[in-house]
């Protein structure tokens, strides 16, 4: 195991029930429920995933693009049913990791890790970057370069270089600073983010063009067969509703973890998919148009400003601030864990200092620095071709199915072969476990297939390179490829020693 620095042992019982998988209770448990259902919600953030999207959405299947919401939820939800059977038998801080690995073996379980770091780090980038988008609208002065503040303009890209690395540095501080600044500032955030929500749906609701029946029409579709239009414009939805997972990778620093965790990975992607699902259904019928081109170019925002301009809709405007701040925060507080649990292991580069814990803060100070780092130099792509970035986001999410189905793919061999029963009155599926878990595969396979299909008109609108439309598979290979020269270094390292004897009910 890693050498660390010594923060005083937690010795109550979840630190025993850690210390019962072979770690070192080393970081402070304060999260309680609500803290954890925060974690995910924000990490999810509808607010400010379908304010990047929704154009997207729209442009492809038109109004219509709705149902892929509800869809996508279904089979997202199948998935986060293992994770939460997984999160309870297994409360340990990098969850994905710390899951496949346990389930089928050292390498998937790394790869699987290798894949959720590399993806998280690329969100977290993508996430800052939202800030160009709503921060200008706030206020011009937050526009200070140029005059442009379209995203793919020169001048709002390199405006949206600064805004984001200015967020992500903040970040990095709060995530220094302790779980405890952390969370405070996340669940006032996604409190923020709720309130807004609600208000919004309650403005576009008491601001109607038409009913609820425009969720039918499919006239403003892209050209051709409409299941085609219909499969991307699922690929916005897709990009949503992941990261639910976040409550597991910090269940070391939650109270009770094994009930906790369970209940908050559900309660945050159902809680999303219902806000979001309103949110959806209330701006389309909200929207002053649907034929004119605005709706596709503007999006959420084009809506809510239509409806209310002035300090209303500025005040609704910085909750969208607001939660992409708490969600750039929450995706690098859920990235540095992982990284901590990998490196705990030995089973990073310079694993040692990745594992160190500051003695005063409780908190893995050079993962979160690392990110934050590696953020703002991504960001750094969307200077002189936004469009590269674009990309670069759009797969990213790819490589986090790719590592969802990483835990999920052996945890379905691992049932097969027959299942211990959890203890009493902790989270399990049952009898229901297998067809739940098949269906979860199946829909992973299915989604990871239909976001990294080569289709110009996603990953290369602009006629750019070729690679650009192929940036999806070879994305995936790239990190495989560079993976595998990483775990030759670190593979021979010993894990931890688990010949510790797990928990009643465990793996």
């Amino acid at each position: 195991m890693a050498t660390m620095f010594a923060p005083p042992p937690d010795t109550g019982r979840d630190g025993a029930d850690l210390a019962r998988f072979g770690y070192r209770p080393v970081l402070r448990r304060r999260l309680g429920r609500y803290a954890s259902f925060a974690a995910g919600f924000s990490f999810v953030s509808i607010l400010t995933t379908i304010f990047q999207f929704f154009g997207f959405g729209y442009s492809f299947g038109g109004a219509a693009f709705f149902w892929t919401w509800p869809i996508v939820f279904a089979g997202q939800f199948l998935v986060a049913l293992n994770f939460a059977e997984l999160a309870a038998r297994y409360p340990i801080s990098g969850c994905v990791y710390q899951w496949s690995r346990r389930l089928g073996g050292e390498l998937v379980g790394w790869f699987a890790g290798w894949l959720m770091v590399i993806a998280q780090i690329v969100t977290a980038a993508a996430a800052a970057i939202a800030l160009q988008v709503v921060l200008p609208s706030i206020w011009p002065g937050f526009q200070i370069i140029g005059d442009d503040t379209a995203l793919t303009s020169p001048s709002g890209a390199t405006n949206a270089i600064l805004l984001g690395s200015v967020l992500l540095v903040v970040t990095t501080v709060v995530n220094v600073l302790g779980i405890d600044v952390m969370s405070r500032i996340n669940t006032i955030g996604v409190t923020v983010e709720i309130v807004g929500v609600l208000a919004i749906i309650a403005l576009f609701c008491t601001h109607t063009e038409r009913g609820p029946g425009v969720v039918l029409e499919t006239g403003q579709a892209a050209p051709g067969p409409y299941w085609s239009a219909f499969l991307v414009s699922a690929l916005m939805a897709a990009y949503v509703m992941v990261g639910f997972d976040s409550a597991g990778e910090l269940s070391e620093e939650t109270r009770n973890p094994r009930r906790v965790a369970p209940r908050t990975i559900l309660a945050a992607l159902a809680v999303s998919a219902l806000g979001g699902g309103l949110l959806l259904i209330s701006a389309l019928m909200a929207a002053p148009s649907l034929s004119d081109g605005a709706l596709a170019a503007g999006g959420l925002a084009y809506v809510l400003t239509s409806k209310l301009d002035g300090p209303a809709g500025t005040v609704l405007l910085c909750c969208v601030a607001v939660a992409i701040t708490v969600c750039t925060l929450a995706i690098q507080t859920a990235g540095s864990r992982l990284m901590f649990s990998m490196a705990r292991d030995g089973r990073l580069p310079f694993a040692e200092r990745l594992a160190a814990v500051h003695p005063r803060f409780r908190t893995p100070v050079l993962p979160s620095v690392i990110i934050g780092v590696l953020g703002i130099a991504l960001l750094a792509l969307n200077l002189g071709n936004a469009a590269i970035f674009a990309t670069l986001a759009g797969v990213c999410i790819v490589t986090l199915y790719l590592a969802y189905l990483l835990v999920t793919m052996p945890l379905l061999v691992r049932r097969s072969k027959g299942m211990p029963v959890a203890d009493a009155g902790l989270f399990g599926l049952g009898r229901w476990g297998l067809p739940v878990n098949v269906l979860a595969v199946l829909w992973g396979v299915a989604m990871a297939v239909n976001l990294a299909w080569p289709r110009a008109e996603v990953y290369d609108p602009g006629g750019g390179e070729w690679w650009m439309r192929w940036a999806a598979p070879l994305f995936v290979l790239l990190a495989v490829a560079v993976g595998a020269v990483v775990h030759r270094f670190v593979g021979r390292r010993p894990v931890v020693d688990e010949s510790v004897s797990p928990p009643t009910g465990s793996t």
